[in-house]
């Protein structure tokens, strides 16, 4: 394809999938054009179409190495700006109550926030000389060619139109060679596909009923005694997790998370009860006296939610989707930007040809990317009795072996880096049941170990009552 004919690609939405589409865009389209009904460009806080920015999030080591060879010297320029980082395998990680052996990885978590590091890779984007961003555009539909077996332009709304004014001409066509819907899990791709004659790709929904309540602190000497963070992962005995650490010179994020309809309150009274009612106590004494930087903001996630576009017979020509449009997981796995770059990279590897990218060949290898990470989050979600769903043997085993493998990992280090590697998406979960793995895993367990006692626990047992 001559470089006249692949002259521009639009790309809806701006947030990480958006941006990473946006850059491997950028060598290969004269023009690319990033669509979004909000202002992003400067903005470095939770903006309305993205409210669940606030809440933590993981890029996991894959995501990073990605980010890092798209985006040279990110991670030094984000640790410049006082943003902590440190070896994976050295945060505070606790399993049923128990804390795993720290180990070192070499696999590195930059602990921004994550519109704080939309904006610094949005901003890397923004200065490409043939990219450009969209502000307040409303996004209404995609345009078809005249037989619809292609996309040849998107229908957007300029911000007079949005803020209520300029009544002629309130609607624009952007004609592209190639339309990328980035939009996350509000996706109108399923609705415009119907309306175009297609297919509606089949769904696969495990409802979680998954609530996030956040709250940032500012620091005080002494905070968290020099831990980067502290993670007690949910689980079936323990349901209520968290997610608390650093993310700035002066401030920590303290996300709190319920399972099935278990909803951390937002008022500050109540944050810090349900805080008190996790499995360890160190996270409840860090903040109890800390200085409140908001009101906890609350984020409600009722189902993970994969679209099979892959297994569609027709799909229009010039048009993909990807990132949370395509596969919006459990967030406690903090999955979604990973897979996201992941995905990035897998058009990257299409365009170089010179033609446009076969949404065939792309959705089929998207589904690749995507099967392990929801093998390992649909999995993990359906080892809680109340999650409804089929529990073929392959979960069944597959949870009763990692409850052995994460007990071993709290006396084998070795064990936390094998987890770590395959938490990080480096590795395969098949890596944690090779015959050296399973050898180290079965000598800490044979059988399946009792979940430990939360720390409230413990102090009843012990006779001296809960701690105040």
């Amino acid at each position: 394809m001559s470089s006249q004919e692949q002259r521009r690609a639009v790309v809806l939405g701006a947030s990480m999938a958006g941006i990473l589409a946006a850059r491997v865009l950028a060598e290969s389209y004269a023009e690319v054009l990033v669509v979004d009904r909000d202002k992003v460009l400067g903005v470095s806080e939770a903006r309305p179409g993205t409210p669940h920015t606030v809440h933590a999030h993981a890029l996991h080591a894959r995501g990073h190495l990605i980010l890092e060879d798209l985006f040279p010297g990110l991670t030094e320029e984000l640790t410049g700006a006082g943003i902590p980082s440190c070896d994976l395998g050295e945060m505070h990680w606790y399993l049923n109550a128990r804390r795993i052996r720290p180990a070192r990885t070499g696999l590195v978590s930059v602990m921004a926030p994550r519109p704080l590091l939309e904006e610094c890779i949005r901003a890397r984007v923004a200065v490409l000389p043939n990219v450009t961003f969209l502000e307040r555009h409303g996004i209404l539909g995609v345009v078809p060619s005249p037989d619809r077996g292609r996309i040849v332009g998107v229908r957007v709304e300029p911000p007079d139109a949005l803020d209520g004014g300029g009544t002629d001409g309130g609607e624009q066509v952007l004609e592209a060679d190639l339309v990328v819907d980035t939009t996350g899990r509000g996706s109108r791709t399923p609705v415009w596909l119907e309306e175009l004659g297609y297919r509606r790709p089949a769904e696969e929904r495990v409802k979680i009923g998954l609530f996030y309540t956040t709250q940032h602190y500012k620091t005080y000497p002494g905070m968290l005694e020099g831990v980067s963070s502290i993670i007690p992962v949910a689980s079936p005995d323990h349901p209520r997790g968290a997610f608390c650490g650093r993310i700035g010179p002066d401030r920590v994020n303290l996300s709190l998370t319920g399972m099935l309809g278990d909803r951390p309150p937002t008022d500050p009274e109540g944050f810090l009860d349900y805080a008190r009612t996790l499995p360890i106590p160190d996270i409840y004494e860090a903040v109890r006296d800390a200085e409140p930087l908001f009101a906890p903001v609350s984020f409600g996630f009722p189902a993970s939610v994969r679209r099979r576009y892959e297994k569609l017979g027709r799909f229009p020509d010039r048009y993909l989707v990807m990132g949370d449009a395509v596969c919006s997981f459990n967030p406690i796995y903090g999955q979604g930007m990973t897979v996201a770059a992941m995905e990035a990279m897998a058009l990257r590897d299409r365009l170089r040809p010179g033609g446009p990218p076969s949404p065939r060949e792309f959705f089929a290898e998207a589904a690749r990317i995507i099967d392990t990470p929801w093998q390992v989050s649909v999995g993990g979600d359906l080892d809680f009795p109340g999650v409804e769903g089929p529990r073929t043997m392959k979960v069944r085993m597959g949870n009763a072996y990692l409850a052995r493998l994460q007990y071993a990992a709290t006396r084998d280090a070795k064990v936390t880096e094998a987890f770590m590697r395959v938490a990080g998406l480096l590795d395969p979960p098949e890596a944690l049941m090779r015959p050296r793995m399973a050898a180290r895993v079965f000598r800490h367990a044979v059988r399946r170990p009792p979940a430990g006692r939360s720390w409230l626990e413990q102090g009843r047992a012990a006779g001296v009552g809960d701690h105040a």
